[in-house]
């Protein structure tokens, strides 16, 4: 709820970055609750599109480029506008598992060793679209690692089916 809350300006507005306002190729840019925005160092943004049903990297097909391509090229100019630090200073990715299930793109900044930014669980947009564009259904046949906590209920469904 949070997310829509965002997406349909009942919460938060104010904190929109940018908005690419596209129903289907667009998107918000909000700074991440883990940031509190007064210093560079741990830069911290989420784009969150406005299309419901794409929950997750799994979803994503090569119909998804353009909104995709709007998120990195978009996402980059409103940063270096906004807080003059360039493209090639931040981290993009997606995670997968998701916190939640719906499609979002974590902004960084290149040095902050963000929780979740690891190779097991993040994978980088730049990627993302490279490989949707060879293949179209890349994230349905690709088998994807992923790091689990302990305590997470996932974990616990994995290891009762005998899979992990």
């Amino acid at each position: 709820q949070w997310v829509y809350n965002i997406l349909e300006k009942k919460a938060e507005a104010d904190r929109i970055i940018h908005e690419n306002p596209d129903p289907c190729d667009g998107f918000v840019l909000v700074p991440d609750f883990k940031w509190n925005q007064n210093q560079l160092d741990d830069l911290y943004l989420i784009a969150l599109i406005h299309r419901r049903e794409v929950k997750s990297l799994r979803d994503l097909t090569a119909e998804h480029l353009p909104l995709l391509r709007n998120i990195l090229q978009e996402g980059k100019e409103a940063i270096a506008k906004r807080f003059g630090v360039p493209g090639s200073q931040l981290r993009i990715y997606l995670h997968y598992q998701p916190s939640y299930y719906h499609l979002h793109v974590h902004f960084t900044a290149l040095g902050y060793d963000a929780p979740g930014s690891s190779v097991e669980r993040a994978h980088l947009l730049a990627d993302v679209i490279d490989n949707l564009a060879m293949d179209s259904m890349y994230y349905q046949k690709r088998a994807l690692t992923f790091a689990l906590r302990a305590d997470e209920l996932l974990l616990k469904k994995f290891q009762e089916a005998g899979r992990a």
